[in-house]
């Protein structure tokens, strides 16, 4: 009966067998249980108290000991006395199985639905977001770890404890162990609502956006109730937030506010811990005055925040209140009084890093003062010196451009704790900025030594940049060298490091084996697009941008090779992944230009301007082609075009003049100097200009002027060649005369 909720009637026969039976420690149990449901909180303490009077003569009782856990819930106690409660009835749980031989009896014992509701009210104290890396585990985290894994490992087809290691995994920052744990449940019951709801935040928590929508559907369509849950409000307004859609963001979290419970604490009809509902009910609060503030919304989010105040103060949930003030101060442009709401802040109270944190971003950010900056996360590491606040101190300092300084916290968080991949990774980046190279890459390998393979990537990145081509080979190789893969984030890994590979081994000139490379790297990412639509949809747009770029590279290499039909091939095939990409839209037409085929790169050239009307190579290309095909009105109008929006492209107006003289319009010249001179009031300093000026001057007969302005433009890397060039053509032909076959005629006569 209590199963299905049906508690009167429970309690009714539970009634029935204490008057069959009164010494019946289980039925008064299931009394207690009935009444702490119900809300009678005075009946089930009498009872409490009672039964633990009288406890010593039939010993102790975990299940009456987590009875008055619950009580104490209910009656809002302190958290330490709550755990105290809980250790209490998990120590007297497991006691009295130490003796007994695994069999019938032990299984009976077990009673692994209690030992899931003492997890259940652990996880009701622990953090409600994932561990930052360095971050130590609460550990209450470690406890139901243990707890968990042995259930698993004694009853392996209980979905609920599978469930439960997976939520304990994401809050300890393994994603992708709660991921998979997810998958595990859902591969054995699609219809599991809850799971649905946890994976939404596991993708919420990796900016996949549409999957964590996806989950959020998912999970209402197997159980409507859900929408009763703030959780799933909270989930689906936290994605929106994070995609944009802030008016709709306002309206789910109105949506959530609107639920019985969350505006106001009331007697809750299950075992929920009310501290956690005021998390859960906090946070919907918070959300709502952020995406306020985000609408430009301040004077609803300053109404939201006063009544969370009212709402929560003297809880344990206070100081999120406080920060949030403070964030709404910096929004109204109050920097003193943000600072002086934080400031009275104690390590023994709740929340001080993130206290701590909110006022080292104002003295940053607000005051530009940078020692202030430092000193907040100084006293966190000195208050709580553990891998999480060194490695907030590290970063602290590689944020103010003090990589040294960050090398020493980095290293102290890792001698904490030497088998963080991402601490290690931390201090080979921060080594980098210090061009302490060899010691980046000593980081490195111990890294992948202990295991932290995803670092071979940056690894071989830095041997590159190192030009330390054998060594990134060998690195990269060795990464490659296993089993064919099927997870779709270790194809994509392997992917990314082929392409690596090929980037190795262009600067090796060794172009057989780069293109071998990036062969291997197209089939892999030909496997990921085959799979990433469907699970993974948020990294769509990224893979196929990938897999373009290494057809161009196949594409780059053929020409190098004058294998043009092929290089036109993987040119094409980029296009199909990424069709407005401009830079491969670009290289296929000068490509198809290199291959005398004009149309096709006139086409190319059209589309690309299209998007770009900017794109200065592709405007030149198509104003050339016009000129091919004699096409002179259309040449000029497409260089003006491009002029007209950029009069200091220097380039361009000299091919403007070059075809303007061929058509016989120099006259139109000088008001583009004159555009040119509005833009930039230095321009006649600039040696383009001068350039242009004196192709202009030369063009209309004046070449001592041209001279002039040719010499200024001389000593210049860009312009320097074609002005000498000019001087010298001058200098033989003053005049611009041409030198036709009249010439030759008259020396033929004069010789004979």
């Amino acid at each position: 009966m209590l199963l299905q909720e049906k508690v009167k009637e429970a309690w009714k026969w539970y009634q029935i067998a204490i008057n069959l039976e009164e010494t019946s420690i289980t039925a008064v149990i299931g009394c207690i249980r009935c009444q702490l449901i119900e809300g009678q909180l005075q009946e089930a303490d009498q009872q409490l108290e009672f039964l633990s009077e009288i406890q010593q003569s039939f010993g102790k009782y975990a299940e009456l000991i987590y009875l008055q856990a619950i009580l104490a819930i209910k009656k809002n106690k302190r958290q330490e006395e709550v755990i105290n409660l809980l250790n209490d009835a998990l120590d007297t749980h497991f006691s009295q199985l130490q003796d007994l031989p695994f069999g019938i009896q032990y299984f009976e014992k077990l009673n692994p639905d209690f030992l899931l509701e003492i997890i259940t009210e652990y996880l009701n104290y622990c953090p409600l977001q994932p561990a930052s890396p360095g971050q130590p585990l609460s550990p209450l985290l470690k406890r139901c770890t243990s707890v968990l894994e042995a259930i698993v490992r004694t009853v392996p087809g209980l979905l609920q404890a599978v469930f439960l290691i997976a939520k304990v995994k994401y809050l300890s920052g393994d994603i992708e162990a709660a991921y998979n744990n997810l998958q595990h449940c859902l591969e054995h019951n699609s219809s599991y609502a809850d799971a649905y709801l946890l994976m939404a935040q596991v993708y919420l928590s990796q900016d996949k956006f549409k999957l964590c929508s996806q989950s959020l559907e998912l999970c209402l369509s197997y159980n409507f109730k859900v929408r009763e849950n703030p959780l799933y409000h909270l989930i689906k307004a936290q994605s929106q937030k994070k995609m944009g859609e802030i008016g709709e963001a306002i309206k789910t979290l109105h949506l959530a506010m609107s639920l019985p419970g969350v505006r106001k604490i009331e007697a809750s009809s299950k075992y929920k811990n009310t501290e956690v509902d005021a998390s859960h009910r906090l946070s919907i609060f918070l959300e709502l005055v952020e995406v306020y503030c985000l609408n430009g919304e301040q004077h609803e989010a300053a109404k939201v925040l006063q009544d969370a105040i009212h709402e929560f103060s003297g809880t344990y949930e206070e100081l999120r209140v406080t920060i949030a003030n403070a964030d709404l101060a910096l929004a109204q442009g109050d920097v003193e009084r943000a600072l002086s709401m934080l400031q009275n802040v104690t390590s023994e109270q709740p929340y001080f890093i993130e206290v701590k944190e909110k006022m080292a971003d104002i003295y940053l950010k607000h005051r530009k003062e940078k020692m202030l900056y430092i000193t907040c996360y100084r006293e966190i590491a000195e208050i709580m010196p553990s891998p999480h606040s060194f490695l907030l101190l590290g970063d602290a300092y590689m944020n103010i451009q003090e990589p040294e300084e960050a090398i020493v916290a980095y290293e102290q968080a890792l001698n904490q704790n030497p088998k963080d991949g991402t601490l290690a990774s931390k201090v080979g980046k921060a080594l980098v900025k210090t061009h302490n190279y060899s010691k980046a890459i000593t980081y490195y390998e111990a890294a992948l030594k202990n295991g932290q393979n995803y670092l071979c990537y940056d690894l071989a990145e830095l041997l590159l940049k190192l030009k330390w081509y054998d060594k990134a080979e060998k690195v990269l190789q060795h990464a490659l060298a296993h089993e064919l893969v099927n997870e779709l984030s270790a194809v994509m890994e392997d992917g990314r490091l082929q392409v690596l590979l090929a980037k190795v081994y262009s600067k090796m000139e060794r172009p057989g084996d780069a293109i071998t490379s990036l062969q291997k790297a197209r089939e892999l990412q030909a496997r990921v697009l085959k799979r990433v639509q469907m699970e993974q949809p948020d990294a769509v747009p990224a893979q196929k941008h990938l897999a373009a770029e290494i057809c161009a590279e196949i594409a780059k290499h053929s020409v190098a090779q004058r294998d043009y039909e092929k290089a036109i091939k993987f040119y094409r095939e980029a296009l199909v992944h990424c069709e407005t990409d401009n830079k491969i839209m670009l290289e296929l037409a000068r490509l198809y230009l290199a291959h005398d085929d004009p149309e096709a790169c006139l086409r190319h050239c059209a589309l690309l301007l299209q998007t770009d009307q900017d794109n200065e190579a592709a405007t030149m290309m198509m104003a050339d082609l016009m000129f091919r095909k004699q096409d002179y009105e259309q040449a000029v109008f497409h260089l003006q075009q491009l002029l007209e929006r950029k009069p200091d492209n220097y380039m361009t107006l000299s091919r403007l003049i070059d075809f303007l003289r061929r058509c016989g319009k120099l006259e139109d010249v000088p008001r583009f100097f004159l555009m040119a001179e509005k833009r930039n009031s230095r321009a006649k300093l600039e040696p383009g200009y001068q350039y242009c000026k004196g192709l202009y001057l030369w063009y209309t007969g004046e070449p001592n002027d041209a001279l002039r302005h040719f010499n200024k433009a001389r000593k210049d890397s860009e312009w320097g060649q074609n002005a000498l060039y000019n001087m010298i053509e001058i200098c033989l032909n003053p005049d611009n005369e041409t030198v036709g076959g009249e010439v030759f005629e008259n020396l033929d006569r004069d010789l004979g």
